[in-house]
């Protein structure tokens, strides 16, 4: 055979034979390369639906814990309206014997003031009927609204020690502690409760619904579902709390342009609603005679009790008209 020709077959098979392992080698890493993007994207895939999942979970649970909070809303909503439960949100310490005690007492005198001063039995009921009903529970109401109004008002500072405690580290309950030892009353009486309750084991959202049925305000009720629903779902608390500040102190705002706007029809109801008393005292002190027959016949006593029905509309509608809650 002729060496060149030898030469030329054997550089062909050379040749082909390297591109036969070329070709051949490619097709694996092809495949190797398909089957790393499909892991990728099986990898992507996965880790989506992970979140998805975690999203979910964690809607479910903020929606059971807003669940919970408006069962136990109702639950408690007869408590804070009962005379015991406005004790509490008093803040003062009186069994619910010694004020109906309290209570028999004021309608004991001011039935004997409506009986020398009408000398007839329906002013005496009346006085009975107000000094029993009408005059301890008005006082117990002024008590609470003034205690709720200073609450209210320390509650957004009060979040910002937390706030700032969380952000520095501290735990929870030692920045609850730290406003129930050095902040002023109520707000130190009430959160002392709550770390008190805590101590004895009780959960944090049992203190929390205890704390609103001493203090029924939103400003509360968001403080606590801003807590508990932290504390099943996790979260930046300090970046909650500190959105709700803001959102209080914006409501406290909003609040004094109220009742800055509202001020002049308060007083127009004030002066409409006393101008009748007032009259009326004058008269009887200054001519007795001319105004007496009301106190003295049957048919005075009737239009006596029909003017003190109608004043009570007048004023609870003129109330109705000028207070705003928001």
């Amino acid at each position: 055979m002729d060496p060149a020709l030898l030469v030329a077959v054997l550089a062909f098979v050379a040749v082909g034979g390297v591109g036969f392992v070329l070709s051949g080698n490619s097709q694996p890493v092809t495949a190797t390369k398909r089957v790393k993007a499909v892991a990728g994207a099986v990898k992507v895939d996965r880790r989506k639906q992970a979140v998805e999942i975690a999203a979910l979970k964690r809607r479910q649970s903020t929606q059971e814990a807003l669940k919970e909070l408006s069962n136990s809303e109702k639950q408690s909503r007869k408590r804070r309206y009962s005379v015991k439960g406005q004790i509490a949100q008093a803040g003062i310490k009186l069994s619910l014997t010694q004020f109906w005690m309290m209570a028999g007492g004021a309608a004991f005198v001011l039935m004997l003031i409506g009986f020398i001063v009408s000398k007839s039995p329906i002013g005496a009921g009346m006085g009975f009927f107000i000094g029993l009903l009408g005059l301890p529970r008005w006082v117990l109401g002024m008590l609470v609204s003034g205690r709720q109004k200073k609450f209210g008002n320390q509650l957004a500072d009060a979040i910002d020690i937390i706030v700032r405690g969380v952000k520095s580290g501290l735990p929870l309950n030692q920045c609850l502690r730290i406003i129930a030892a050095e902040t002023p009353e109520p707000l130190r009486t009430e959160f002392q409760q709550l770390v008190d309750s805590q101590a004895m084991g009780m959960p944090l959202e049992s203190g929390l619904q205890r704390m609103y049925d001493h203090m029924p305000l939103p400003e509360v009720n968001f403080f606590s579902i801003v807590l508990i629903i932290q504390q099943k779902t996790g979260g930046n608390l300090s970046e909650s709390l500190g959105n709700l500040s803001t959102v209080l102190r914006s409501r406290k705002l909003m609040a004094e342009k109220v009742k800055a706007l509202s001020a002049e029809a308060k007083a127009s109801a004030m002066i409409i609603g006393s101008l009748p008393v007032c009259v009326g005292g004058l008269v009887y002190f200054t001519r007795p005679a001319y105004i007496g027959v009301l106190f003295e016949h049957p048919v005075g006593h009737l239009i006596l009790l029909g003017c003190a029905v109608m004043m009570s509309l007048g004023i609870f509608v003129m109330h109705k008209m000028v207070n705003f809650k928001f």
